[in-house]
């Protein structure tokens, strides 16, 4: 048997062992190489990751910086216009996926820090030009009643009736000017400026109605049952409101077309209802007039408008300090109704009209033969006198005109007692037609005249000698 040589078992041995160690580190290093490839594709997945939250925020903070351009070149400017005209829409977000989120919290808050901080400095610069405006208009105002009563001082001295009439256009001018300046006062809170005695609801209308261009438009019913006044410290404001509501309808109405004045009684106050035949209100412009004319906000002048129109908002004013109601819809007649509510407590009393007799310019009551005052609850100013027969009264008439004696039933307060004037008397012929209303300058004619007559009572009673008849317009 042949022996293998030892130093070929000793090269065997050593082969073998090193190729045992050369496939050991062969798996090693195959190991090693996955886990180098699995780091490395980690370390790519992650950079790739970085590069996407990277490419992320990038695309964020350029959202956002658009978002703050949007607020400060868009958003910014709609809010204060906003603030102004409610109408205006202010926009929201620029990017819809900000909605909710902490950026968006942090946008609201800049507008509302901004809407308040302009709120708050239009408030006080509108209350600097209200205080201002109240001041000059209630030294105007002052200097305007005492040229009214200079002009109608000047009435009672000139006899002349073209000095007369060239005086009572004056003063028309005037009462004008001081209307609007009032108006203006009173949205600035200004009072009225004026005190007046329990005043006939019907004079007081009449009186309102004096006070405007267009006055021979208006037609006065007077439908009262009984001689409704308004109570001293409501009488001028009253005055005010409807004056403002007949302003409005003689305004947006033709001028051939009349405007109609209904007095009516209800059970627990009075009514004063204006309807015009004019263009008529959308319902946007009543709901807004209806805002004004409520008086429940504080208004700032830059609300009236550019010229401010003041009427409504002073009728608001009013209405809110003084207690009564107006309410403004569409005339069954295609223009624009207007009622104003008086509620008889406190504002209104019932005067006794043989003591203080209504004048002779205020429109006539349209009264039953037997009135049923059963459900009425206005306050009485003066003891009822003693009942007699009551006759019917004469028909209704919406021009102011005279009337016959007429008595009241039993528990009746006194109805109103009217002579004709001698010229109208004619005794073989008794009149069976009322007369046509007298015309303007008539009733500015007599007015005058009667004017001069009781200068020179007083005159002649003070043992003066009287002034000179001559050139009494008749």
């Amino acid at each position: 048997m042949t022996s293998i040589p030892e130093a070929l078992l000793w090269c065997l041995s050593a082969g073998t062992a090193a190729a045992v160690v050369l496939a050991a580190l062969s798996i090693r290093a195959r190991g090693q190489r996955a886990g180098l490839r699995s780091r490395l594709s980690a370390a790519e997945e992650r950079n790739s990751a970085t590069l996407h939250s990277n490419t992320e925020l990038s695309a964020r903070l350029r959202a956002t910086e658009a978002e703050i351009r949007h607020l400060s070149g868009t958003r910014l400017p709609d809010l204060t216009l906003a603030l102004a005209h409610p109408h205006v829409p202010v926009p929201g977000l620029l990017d819809a996926r900000f909605a909710g989120t902490e950026t968006d919290q942090a946008l609201n808050a800049v507008l509302e820090q901004v809407s308040d901080a302009i709120t708050k400095e239009r408030a006080r610069v509108d209350a600097a030009a209200q205080s201002t405006l109240r001041g000059a208009t209630t030294t105007i105002q002052a200097l305007l009643y005492q040229l009214q009563s200079a002009l109608q001082e000047m009435q009672h001295r000139y006899d002349d009736p073209n000095v007369a009439q060239d005086l009572l256009n004056a003063d028309f001018l005037n009462e004008q000017a001081l209307r609007r300046i009032q108006a203006t006062g009173v949205v600035c809170g200004a009072w009225p400026g004026l005190t007046r005695e329990d005043s006939y609801l019907a004079e007081l209308v009449v009186g309102a109605t004096s006070r405007l261009r267009g006055y021979e438009r208006v037609q006065v019913s007077n439908q009262l049952r009984d001689p409704v006044a308004v109570v001293a410290r409501a009488v001028e404001p009253v005055a005010i409101v409807v004056t403002e509501l007949l302003a409005n309808a003689l305004h947006h109405s033709h001028r051939e077309l009349p405007v109609t004045i209904t007095l009516q009684q209800g059970n627990r106050g009075a009514s004063v209802i204006v309807d015009d035949y004019g263009v008529g209100m959308h319902d946007d412009e009543i709901k807004a007039a209806m805002e004004l004319l409520s008086g429940d906000e504080d208004l700032l002048l830059t609300q009236l408008g550019d010229p401010p129109r003041s009427g409504f908002a002073s009728a608001g004013q009013l209405v809110r300090q003084y207690g009564f109601g107006v309410h403004v819809e569409p005339s069954p007649y295609g223009g624009v109704r207007a009622v104003v509510y008086l509620p008889g407590d406190p504002l209104l009393t019932v005067l006794d009209e043989s003591a203080q007799p209504m004048s002779v310019m205020a429109p006539l009551p349209h009264r039953s033969a037997v009135p049923d005052r059963s459900s009425s609850v206005l306050p009485t100013g003066s003891a009822t006198p003693p009942p007699a027969a009551a006759q019917p009264a004469p028909a209704a008439q919406p021009a102011p005109s005279y009337e016959a004696p007429a008595q009241q039933a039993d528990g009746e307060l006194p109805r109103r007692r009217r002579r004709k004037p001698v010229s109208e008397l004619d005794e073989s012929a008794p009149r069976t037609e009322p007369s046509p209303p007298r015309s303007p300058e008539e009733t500015g004619s007599r007015w005058a005249a009667l004017q001069r007559g009781t200068e020179t009572g007083r005159a002649a009673a003070q043992s003066e000698p009287p002034r000179s008849p001559e050139g009494n317009a008749q």
